[in-house]
């Protein structure tokens, strides 16, 4: 297995991660972001969209963290990290969306600001922030884990940039299930830290 990925990343760590609570070997490639790399013709032939992570597993290769995840956990891991129940199913598929778009928008884009220097709306962008910790924090009231009694795809989705959020200037203090559920992943057999 190939992964073509950049170190500073969540949604390539996810990635790495994953491939550790596994225990699967693999090659990691550096793409070269401050040269583009991702966008040059060898790459676009992996990923038309430009874009890490890229996971080569023979014929195979794949772009995008959650289907990777998805991927990964079908192919590899055993039935707990993407439950076939159809209800259980859905509700992992649901928490991916959440892990591309709210969490994205939320405490990913505020770590890339503050780490980075990318450009955001700040209020919308904590904003969003606020709401996911909210809601994130309340469900973990009654599950340890964000679909089922055990992990899954879901919480590798979710958390990594819930992790790294200090980075982005969030203070995780009040959100006490939040801290639970992280040091849950982070105790993890083969848990991997970023």
């Amino acid at each position: 297995m190939e992964l073509f990925e950049f170190a500073m990343s969540g949604n390539c760590y996810k990635v790495r991660l994953m491939l550790s609570l596994l225990n699967l070997k693999y090659e990691s490639y550096l793409v070269n972001g401050s040269e583009l790399e991702q966008k040059s013709e060898a790459f676009l032939a992996k990923n038309p969209f430009g874009q890490v992570p890229v996971l080569k597993d023979g014929n195979v290769i794949l772009r995008d963290s959650q289907g990777i995840l998805v991927y990964l956990a079908r192919a590899y891991g055993e039935a707990h990290w993407f439950p076939n129940d159809p209800p259980k199913a859905a509700e992992v598929v649901a928490w991916l969306s959440t892990a591309a778009n709210e969490v994205s928008r939320g405490p990913g884009a505020l770590r890339a600001h503050y780490l980075f220097g990318r450009s955001t709306n700040l209020e919308e962008t904590k904003s969003v922030t606020e709401n996911l910790l909210s809601i994130l924090d309340n469900r973990l009231t009654s599950y340890d884990w964000l679909v089922t009694d055990s992990v899954t795809i879901a919480d590798i989705a979710v958390y990594p940039y819930i992790a790294l959020s200090n980075q982005g200037k969030v203070d995780l203090y009040q959100y006490s299930n939040i801290r639970k559920w992280l040091n849950s992943i982070e105790r993890l057999p083969r848990y991997l830290p970023m």
